[in-house]
């Protein structure tokens, strides 16, 4: 079995995607988690990769957040559009990796996901609340590479 396999179970993947769920249930935004095993790229151009890759970009509202994880190489990014990028804190994204971090250390893998899903929802809400007439733009699903 590949890290990847052994990265999450299946009954975690499945909390995970049901934290996505509750964090778009009151938003616009949209938020999807990457697992692959490793990257020659830098991270964050991997990430930025993976984003168009996944058609986050073509959000209407520019709300996509991509939560990007290379498991061998022991690496994550947290990749915000641009509509979200220009809401948030400047220290955002950096709270929400290290809030994730401390997780993953311990070997929380599942729990740091979940957290950061629903962080990065709770923002998603404050600035893109969900409308009437807001469909969910892209899958509530853990993609692999």
């Amino acid at each position: 079995m590949s890290k990847i396999e052994d990265f999450l179970t299946a009954q975690e993947e499945q909390e995970i995607i049901e934290a996505i769920r509750i964090a778009e249930k009151n938003t616009s935004g949209e938020i999807r988690v990457h697992i692959e095993a490793s990257t020659t790229l830098d991270v964050f151009e991997r990430a930025k990769e993976v984003f168009h890759m996944l058609k986050m970009d073509n959000t209407k509202q520019q709300n996509g957040v991509l939560i990007y994880v290379a498991v061998e190489d022991k690496t994550f990014v947290i990749y915000g559009d641009q509509g979200i990028n220009d809401m948030v804190a400047s220290d955002f994204w950096d709270a929400t990796r290290d809030a994730m971090l401390s997780h993953f250390k311990k070997g929380h893998f599942k729990q740091g996901l979940v957290d950061g899903v629903l962080k990065a929802g709770k923002e998603l809400e404050t600035y893109f609340p969900w409308e009437h007439g807001d469909t969910n733009e892209l899958p509530n699903t853990i993609s692999k590479g």
